[in-house]
């Protein structure tokens, strides 16, 4: 995945959040069985060598599980954690198995339905507005 707008739309979908880091899945609907991936590190995490090194760990975990794990269809995108930098990588690896059951277990959609926010009331006519004073 490299598009912008896979990630957000994989934000939607359903989340299964472990020490090391958070999976998001989100099944595509368009037919196609393939599994894609995305993996996202942010600058808060570290530098460019500790966001790499994260980076080719989750790929490595990614390579290894999915193919067996994953949900067919479906954008899995792996976001690194701080705690996920040093963590033993057979931990890692446990941890990625238990994300995958999880969000297997969970019922197939986008998420929950939040209801809609509501918009702040607008100023009456002849209101006088707040402001320093």
């Amino acid at each position: 995945m490299a598009r912008r707008a896979d990630f957000l739309a994989a934000n939607r979908g359903r989340r299964a959040p472990m020490p090391g880091f958070v999976l998001l899945v989100r099944e595509r609907g368009d037919g196609d069985p393939a599994m894609r991936i995305g993996i996202t590190v942010t600058k808060k995490i570290g530098g460019a060598v500790i966001r790499n090194r994260m980076k080719r760990r989750l790929r490595v975990l990614a390579r290894e599980l999915l193919p067996a794990h994953g949900v067919a269809g479906a954008d899995h995108v792996l976001i690194g954690r701080s705690e996920g930098i040093e963590r033993d990588f057979g931990l890692l690896r446990t941890e990625m198995e238990k994300a995958l059951r999880k969000v297997m277990s969970r019922p197939t959609g986008d998420g929950p339905q939040r209801p809609p926010r509501k918009k702040p009331a607008a100023p009456k006519p002849g209101a006088p507005k707040p402001g320093p004073g």
